[in-house]
């Protein structure tokens, strides 16, 4: 029998620009970058304002940098600030001002080193990356853990996509599972990198900075509800895998599962199975999977 657990409420994971382009329709045009830019900077939907920001980046007008600078260093939603990110790297070019081009450079430096969202860093990163030619230095911040452009030595972890096997909300439980593993590695693991300057790195450039690789990917195999009286049982099991990285050798598999109890009311029932989910990938990740790492590895451990 899985063991009952209570959990306090896990915050929502992170959502990407791209899973947020399905559910925006139309909100803000791309024929009018005036319009468009007044929409980043000022509007009080957040929907609207990363419409905006998308449209601008496909629209490819200069004239969005500095108004993109603005919001990825004071916008309050960390989706428009990655997407303004994101459109930075795209619209700074050789054709900008030096002058913008240093503004954007910092902005984003600022946004890789601070940004509250781990999200926001990584786009930052791999703006930098795209503008500059290099990534960023070590950076370790919130949850998140970046690996060093120089030196030598250390582990890097690559987090795979997850994946679920429940039904319509596959998608929202394998972005909560990678989001619950990167800032479960940042917090019991900081010496283990989970990015890398400009992207994945590859094995020759793992090589070169005598940095071991390893591979982390898991599956909700089962997520049940089982009402109780007024009560629901929340249970879940989830699998887990290590591997080399990159060539995804594997050599262990872990397995986890919890149950938590809840109202009856769909809205509970929805974030207990959030935190069912949460719950277990933490407790894997803490408790198995970084000292399995450890046994592997030969650099520094927690």
């Amino acid at each position: 029998m899985l063991p009952r657990i209570e959990v306090h409420r896990i915050i929502r994971a992170t959502l990407t620009v791209v899973m947020i382009l399905a559910s925006i329709s139309g909100v803000a045009r791309a024929d009018n970058v005036d319009t468009l830019i007044d929409q980043l900077n000022n509007d009080s939907s957040d929907k609207v304002r990363l419409s905006a920001a998308l449209n601008l980046t496909r629209n490819g007008d200069q004239k969005a940098i500095l108004p993109m600078v603005k919001a990825l260093g004071n916008d309050s939603d960390k989706n428009v600030r990655g997407a303004c990110a994101v459109g930075l790297a795209k619209l700074v070019t050789s054709a900008t001002k030096s002058s913008i081009k240093g503004l954007a450079v910092s902005a984003l430096k600022t946004a890789e080193a601070n940004d509250s969202s781990t999200f926001v860093q990584q786009q930052a990163g791999k703006a930098l990356a795209t503008i500059t030619g290099s990534g960023g230095g070590t950076t370790t911040n919130n949850n998140n853990t970046t690996a060093s452009s120089g030196g030598g030595g250390g582990i890097y972890v690559n987090v795979g996509p997850m994946s679920a096997k429940t039904g319509s909300n596959d998608k929202k439980f394998q972005a909560l599972m990678v989001t619950i593993a990167t800032k479960t590695m940042g917090k019991t693991a900081k010496s283990m990198a989970t990015t890398w300057p400009g992207g994945v790195p590859s094995k020759g450039q793992l090589q070169a900075k005598k940095i071991e690789g390893f591979y982390v990917d898991g599956t909700l195999n089962t997520l049940t509800v089982k009402q109780s009286g007024s009560s629901s049982i929340v249970s879940c099991k989830i699998s887990m895998l290590l591997a080399s990285f990159p060539d995804k050798s594997v050599f262990g598999f872990l397995n986890g599962g919890a149950s938590v109890q809840a109202s009856s009311s769909p809205k509970d029932e929805e974030l207990a199975s959030e935190d069912c989910v949460s719950a277990v990938v933490e407790d894997l990740i803490a408790k198995k999977i970084v000292p399995t790492i450890c046994t592997k590895a030969t650099g520094p451990c927690p």
